[in-house]
């Protein structure tokens, strides 16, 4: 995994696992509430790894990329690698705390311990990378 900051990024994309339990449905929601609030690109994990036209080549060409699996299979972490496209703030749901099982259920308050993984404190400066007086932007990253 790479150590760059997300505040530094332009561009952001996010994978997100989207498998057969609550924590990769969890996931799955995750990514779509990046990508509602702006801080990120939601992106085809399953294109990627079809390696459907093109895809590969976006996905290495953007400035951060996260990967949101749902637990320690690591399903999206694999597809990357075996496409070779770094990645740049990596999260398992599961190792927030949230217990695996298959009812598609889960609290608002586990969302959002997801949605912080997944940002790393920085959800509001991905795209606009606010820094104070002395040029630092904050992010627990640098």
């Amino acid at each position: 995994m790479s150590d760059k900051c997300a505040c530094e990024a332009t561009s952001v994309l996010v994978f997100a696992c989207s498998g057969g339990s609550n924590v990769g449905q969890m996931a799955n929601a995750a990514a779509v509430e990046l990508a509602r609030e702006g801080a990120a690109k939601m992106y085809c994990l399953a294109r990627l790894g079809g390696r459907v036209g093109g895809m590969i080549d976006s996905a290495k060409g953007v400035d951060y990329r996260v990967v949101i699996d749902g637990c320690p299979v690591a399903c999206g972490r694999k597809i990357m690698e075996q496409a070779d496209v770094p990645i740049d703030r990596y999260v398992v749901v599961t190792e927030l705390g949230i217990a695996k099982n298959p009812r598609f259920e889960w609290s608002s308050a586990q969302l959002a311990r997801v949605v912080e993984a997944a940002t790393d404190g920085c959800a509001s400066r991905v795209v606009d990378r606010p820094e104070d007086e002395t040029g630092d932007c904050g992010c627990s990253g640098r």
